[in-house]
């Protein structure tokens, strides 16, 4: 099977940066898109940014100009660059993937199990 584990969530202050990661693992063929989710306690998972396998960006209006996301396709990996933090951005962020395992015919979403980013004000 495949497992996505992120790292990298803690608490930072308000203007502060922190830098996720998300490797995939596991019997993976290849892999589409991949993205950072976040959930805010009472709040929908919503998308926060996206990258496709050839580095096409996508992200939230709420984070562009602060958030970089980028991917080594080599690693299987995701990063999420968070800059310039605010309380709102307080949340588990979730990391996406679209993966096609060596078993599989098609591609199918996977999730890791989210870490933890809280911004004191």
């Amino acid at each position: 099977q495949v497992q996505l584990v992120e790292s990298g969530g803690g608490l930072v202050q308000a203007g502060g940066s922190l830098t996720l990661s998300c490797a995939a693992s596991g019997r993976i063929f290849s892999i589409n898109a991949m993205g950072w989710y976040r959930q805010a306690p009472g709040k929908q998972r919503e998308l926060v940014a996206t990258i496709t396998s050839d580095g096409s960006t996508n992200y939230a209006d709420s984070v562009k100009g602060r958030f970089t996301i980028s991917r080594d396709n080599a690693k299987n990996t995701v990063y999420l660059q968070m800059n310039s933090l605010k309380p709102e951005d307080t949340a588990v962020y979730f990391c996406n993937a679209d993966v096609k395992s060596s078993s599989g015919t098609y591609y199918r979403d996977y999730w890791g199990q989210g870490t933890q980013v809280t911004v004191s004000s």
